[in-house]
């Protein structure tokens, strides 16, 4: 559904994919929201988050090869950004049925894509 319409993009690199991809795979071959699925979930949220936090607010700083101290303002702006967002997924995820389960599998894999060969 995300490629019909217009979308942003973060790349990962390729251990996380790969971490990723058997994740939802073992969670949606259980099929139980139970607390060890909920776990695996929560980390995996938690460093796909961390992944594009630092591709969209720290890569452009990077690029403008912003200086030490810029760079410390930023990670710690992201870090307390990445510190509130940690604590709503955890309460979120604490109550997921096995049927929620199912639909954020679904999307982690549909967020997760291939990267295009060049022409």
């Amino acid at each position: 559904m995300l490629k019909q319409q217009s979308h942003i993009v973060a790349p990962i690199p390729d251990n996380l994919k790969t971490k990723a991809l058997l994740t939802v795979e073992e969670l949606r071959s259980r099929g139980k929201a139970d607390k060890q699925a909920v776990d695996e979930l929560y980390e995996l949220i938690v460093e796909l988050t961390d992944n594009g936090l630092d591709f969209f607010f720290l890569e452009p700083l990077r690029r403008l090869r912003a200086g030490n101290m810029m760079m410390g303002m930023a990670k710690v702006g992201i870090s307390s950004m990445l510190k509130g967002s940690k604590m709503v997924v955890h309460k979120v995820l604490k109550k997921l049925d096995d049927k929620s389960l199912a639909s954020i599998l679904d999307f982690i894999e549909e967020i997760i894509c291939e990267p295009e060969l060049p022409a």
